[in-house]
């Protein structure tokens, strides 16, 4: 299939004017309305719910919300089938050096991997990156970890067809990601959202324990494990709580 011609089109404005797309002085916003939001209404996307579909169920929500850390934060894009997530895509203006710089590729693996979903995608338009988000993500991991495929804007026109069988809203519809995330197989150091976390409650029965015994000598270890698991319990159910806007 080839690439389409607004796909075309926008690859040429893109070279004519990469000099002043380049400089700092182009910001995000503007690459997203004039070249990214484009770019994945051609892969079948209402990037801007002109359909006006309920919110429950538009194909792309912008700024969506996911938990990190106790925090709320927010991927450019959630790109949605049935009002499912499928894909995140974090947007960066031009000027930023998605190949090889760190921070933009670990800010998208920590929102993919909170999330659940196995890959996701970074672009800037001029460059873009698709992530294996199953492994879990570093600051310090360099931009190339976990990046399956990298295209530069010069290329979409001849790979449009390798783009269009992941990324379509038609290919992601017939499970494209979740077969493109079995046929890569099992990561080193792969683990799940699940197993980090029961990781972590397990660092904090360990502390809690000690604490709580050095301020209360007369419990038993009866007692000792009972305080600790009931304290997680209700700490873990007030952040569900909080997650799901029933309490602040």
């Amino acid at each position: 299939m080839a690439a389409p011609e607004n796909v075309l089109s926008l690859t040429r404005q893109f070279e004519a004017n990469r000099v002043a797309y380049q400089s700092g002085a182009y910001n995000e916003t503007s690459t997203r309305v004039q070249f990214i939001n484009p770019l994945f209404e051609a892969l079948g996307w209402d990037v801007n719910n002109t359909s006006g579909t309920p919110e429950a169920y538009k194909d792309v929500v912008h700024e969506d919300a996911v938990k990190i850390g106790g925090y709320t934060k927010a991927p450019d894009y959630c790109f949605r089938v049935g009002g499912a997530r499928k894909f995140f895509l974090e947007a960066k203006k031009p000027s930023v050096n998605l190949k090889d710089d760190i921070n933009p590729a670990f800010q998208l693996r920590r929102y993919a991997w909170s999330a659940k979903l196995p890959v996701s995608v970074l672009t800037d338009f001029e460059e873009m990156a698709v992530y294996d988000c199953r492994k879990e993500p570093v600051k310090t991991d360099a931009a190339k970890v976990a990046r399956d495929k990298y295209y530069r804007f010069d290329e979409y026109a001849e790979k449009w067809d390798e783009i269009a069988a992941l990324f379509s809203r038609e290919a992601v519809l017939a499970g494209s990601l979740d077969k493109y995330a079995e046929s890569r197989g099992a990561r080193a150091n792969l683990a799940t959202v699940d197993a980090a976390f029961l990781r972590e409650i397990n660092g904090w029965r360990e502390r809690l324990a000690q604490d709580l015994a050095a301020r209360n000598p007369g419990l038993s270890a009866r007692e000792l494990n009972f305080a600790v698991q009931m304290t997680i319990d209700r700490i873990v159910f007030l952040r569900i709580c909080e997650d799901r806007g029933t309490e602040t």
